[in-house]
């Protein structure tokens, strides 16, 4: 089973088999509470994981974690680092590997699920997600279809626009505008899933916060010889 965690908008988490199957998921939509509830909607979600999948009532039964799902956005800097830092703990706590996904993934993929259970055979035209950056900007990638791996094929982004351009900037890839108010949780460890069983990394170990902290460290002091 892999545990998906996101907090690149609200705080999302999510424990999904290896095939797929939701076993359950939790999220909170406050944009600016990730660390008063993280801590909760992980202890519900691991509890309601051992009831068995999402519909079903069975037995309880032991939640046995593979691998852990993180969000690495694009998303503030504050939020982002929450839900990374959740998930590396359970990397240290418990020896489980962290799948890096795109946040913006899970929004692309439930698209193509969601049109595919309308009309398994049609044709999703090339579309942007886009979510609010805050500071008047959003942030987009735009995906054109999926890969043999089951993944959204990524030609353009993720980067910062200006909120006023983001039209512009999405026509100048063919892309329709999808906004996304939230991140699913279950959907990323979804795209986490596939990419294990393809053997592939969607993205590095560095978040996409795709600007610089408000607060950063001083320059060190100039080293005085004499």
């Amino acid at each position: 089973m892999i545990l998906g965690i996101d907090t690149s908008l609200g705080t999302a988490v999510a424990v999904v088999d290896l095939d797929g199957v939701v076993r359950a998921e939790a999220s909170s939509d406050n944009p600016l509470g990730h660390a008063e509830v993280i801590g909760d909607l992980l202890q519900a979600t691991l509890a309601d994981a051992a009831r068995g999948p999402l519909g079903q009532t069975g037995a309880v039964e032991p939640v046995t974690l593979t691998h852990v799902a993180a969000g690495m956005g694009p998303g503030p800097f504050t939020g982002l680092r929450v839900g990374i830092a959740a998930a590396r703990a359970f990397d240290l706590g418990r020896g489980l590997p962290v799948v890096a996904v795109p946040s913006h993934d899970a929004a692309a993929l439930e698209v193509f699920l969601a049109s595919a259970l309308t009309d398994p055979f049609a044709e999703v035209p090339r579309f942007g997600i886009v979510t609010d950056a805050r500071r008047r900007e959003f942030a987009y990638t735009a995906y054109d279809g999926i890969d043999d791996d089951g993944l959204p094929v990524r030609v353009a982004g993720p980067a910062l626009t200006p909120r006023d351009e983001i039209d512009t900037v999405l026509a100048g890839f063919g892309a329709e505008r999808r906004d996304a108010v939230s991140i699913s949780a279950a959907m990323l460890a979804t795209v986490a899933a596939r990419a294990v069983a393809a053997g592939r990394e969607l993205t590095g170990p560095e978040p996409l916060y795709l600007r610089a902290p408000d607060i950063t460290l001083p320059r060190a002091p100039k080293r005085v010889t004499a």
